[in-house]
């Protein structure tokens, strides 16, 4: 018997993840992919803020953009690691939330946690409107999908954000650390304030980001990834 190439083997026990990674890239200067940037944005955004709380700062104001932007506003803390937790961390949580979704059946808690997040960060912390409707919003919707729908798409949901995530911060790193160096990101600031420049910490996080999603799909995504719908209600 004729065995199958090792391509067709990976096409057929992870082609899901490729036909969602595909519809990324081809919708990803459309409308239909802003709210997923933005929510990779605030993945972001939540790294700099628990990173500032986890090293003993605090945490004074919380915003994201329709704009694809986000700042965080906080006191003390280790500012090297709060610098470098932008891009690092987004990329750990979608990988985290990957993870969970191919590996456990705790999706519908997942996600309900997230959305939880979500509310809780904007209840703290938010006050311009369109940061405080998108995370109330979204969060809420997460929240209620988890409960009412069936765990196929929590599992879904979590899969779509965390590839989105994969895809979006090695390009981010690169547009706002290399290509545009002399933009005020989160490497210009730290070069500022350690040494270096903007392109060098750009240029580390990226082959970081790299390695990390690399090992990534090799360890975690093991023979097949497929999701296989259940008929059930729930």
């Amino acid at each position: 018997m004729k065995r199958n190439s090792p391509f067709l083997n990976v096409l057929k026990g992870h082609w899901q993840l490729i036909l969602i990674t595909a519809l990324v890239f081809l919708l990803w200067n459309t409308p239909v992919a802003v709210p997923l940037k933005i929510l990779v944005v605030f993945l972001h955004e939540l790294s700099h803020a628990v990173t500032i709380l986890m090293t003993g700062g605090s945490v004074e104001s919380f915003s994201i953009s329709p704009q694809q932007g986000g700042v965080v506003v906080g006191r003390g803390g280790n500012r090297f690691l709060s610098l470098s937790a932008g891009y690092l961390g987004s990329l750990a949580l979608g990988m985290a939330l990957l993870i969970l979704a191919l590996r456990t059946r705790a999706d519908r808690a997942v996600l309900a946690g997230f959305g939880g997040v979500m509310c809780l960060v904007a209840v703290l912390y938010i006050r311009d409107p369109f940061a405080l409707v998108f995370s109330i919003g979204t969060g809420a919707a997460m929240i209620a999908a988890a409960w009412y729908l069936r765990p196929d798409v929590s599992d879904l949901v979590l899969r779509v954000i965390g590839l989105t995530s994969m895809i979006y911060v090695p390009f981010d790193i690169f547009d706002d650390t290399i290509r545009r160096s002399g933009a005020r990101s989160d490497a210009f600031m730290l070069a500022e304030e350690f040494g270096g420049s903007a392109m060098l910490w750009g240029g580390i996080w990226l082959v970081l980001s790299c390695i990390v999603i690399v090992l990534c799909l090799r360890y975690w995504l093991g023979a097949d990834s497929n999701l296989h719908f259940s008929r059930s209600a729930r």
